[in-house]
């Protein structure tokens, strides 16, 4: 961009214009991962005083960050290298403390995702 404005007439205006494109998407950017920052504060925030173990931060911090897909108690275990009952317990823990809900879905394929109350910080 900049050489076509040096090799053109020599005005560059859309050499400025392209710049001021990608400061605007920078900051836009910026903003996006900021709001997510401080959701995350948030969320922790409200819930300092419950006590969790290493794999249940594990698995919320791992929603919290855009979990791709239907969080399952097979994948919890696959994620925090435990048997399937642990990972269990830890959901019921979670779900028993407000932090986790079902999906809607049942049976063996239940589904879980964080409280909307949760969501919305």
């Amino acid at each position: 961009m900049l050489e076509s404005c040096e090799k053109g007439t020599g005005d560059i205006t859309s050499f400025v214009s392209y710049i001021l494109k990608c400061l605007a998407t920078a900051v836009a950017r910026t903003e996006e991962n900021l709001a997510a920052t401080l959701a995350k504060t948030r969320f922790w925030d409200s819930i300092h005083q419950l006590a969790l173990n290493e794999r249940q931060i594990k698995i919320i911090n791992r929603i919290m960050d855009g979990f791709e897909g239907k969080l399952t108690a097979e994948k919890w275990a696959k994620i925090t290298k435990c048997s399937h009952a642990t990972a269990l317990r830890d959901i019921t823990d979670l779900i028993a403390k407000g932090v986790l809900e079902k999906d809607g879905s049942g049976g063996r394929s239940a589904g879980y995702q964080l409280t909307r109350q949760n969501m919305t910080m």
